[in-house]
């Protein structure tokens, strides 16, 4: 309804990831990630051509359908096709998506995908645990909390504790649910703010709260 999900391509969408990601941010959304920000195009292209067009990671434009453009970006990774296990990751939104239905919307298809289409056990999110912006997020979305991994990696010089939250197939039905009900336009007032906030809706139709 509000966004698309599309298979990252530099010549597509290079031009509207740059200027929502790069010269329209504040670059704060950088922090937490392993590469950025960039503060030309040359080097933005680079990090595109080496990082967004492998399998794994396997990128993916956030495209606003109302704004018919590119405003950010995130990952299928670590994907274990045996286990059934795959990560979201890389997430990166330009400041005018977060907190947006849109934003929401890009989160659901990217799950809806794993599970409904692709048929997997354990959809995973994991950040830097002093990232509070991205846990409290997770929880939004449903995944469970399962716990922070002591000093699980190294990123721009410094240690990460690793926060660890999963959504399972079983949790899946449920909280399904509860995205497709707060995405109904009925939920929104015409200004665009929303009536019921997620947990709201997901506690009154019996997905698991937080």
């Amino acid at each position: 309804m509000y966004c698309a999900i599309e298979p990252i391509d530099p010549v597509r969408h290079g031009d509207d990831l740059y200027a929502s990601l790069c010269i329209g941010s504040d670059r704060r959304n950088w922090t937490y990630l392993p590469y950025g920000p960039f503060h030309d195009r040359n080097g933005f292209d680079d990090w595109l051509s080496r990082t967004c067009l492998g399998d794994d990671p396997l990128f993916h434009a956030i495209v606003d359908k109302a704004e018919g453009r590119a405003v950010g970006v995130a990952s299928y990774l670590r994907i274990n096709l045996d286990a059934g296990v795959v990560e979201v990751g890389h997430i990166n939104f330009a400041r005018f998506l977060q907190g947006t239905r849109a934003g929401t919307e890009s989160m659901y298809l990217l799950m809806s995908r794993v599970f409904d289409e692709l048929g997997f056990r354990r959809y995973e999110w994991k950040c830097d645990a002093l990232n509070e912006k991205s846990c409290r997020a997770a929880e939004r979305l449903g995944f469970k909390p399962e716990g922070v991994f002591r000093q699980a990696t190294i990123y721009k010089g410094r240690n990460r504790d690793t926060a660890w939250y999963s959504v399972t197939d079983a949790d899946w039905p449920q909280l399904k649910s509860a995205f497709l009900a707060w995405l109904e336009p009925s939920n929104f007032d015409h200004r665009g703010n929303q009536h019921s906030d997620l947990r709201e809706v997901r506690s009154r139709q019996g997905a698991f709260a937080d």
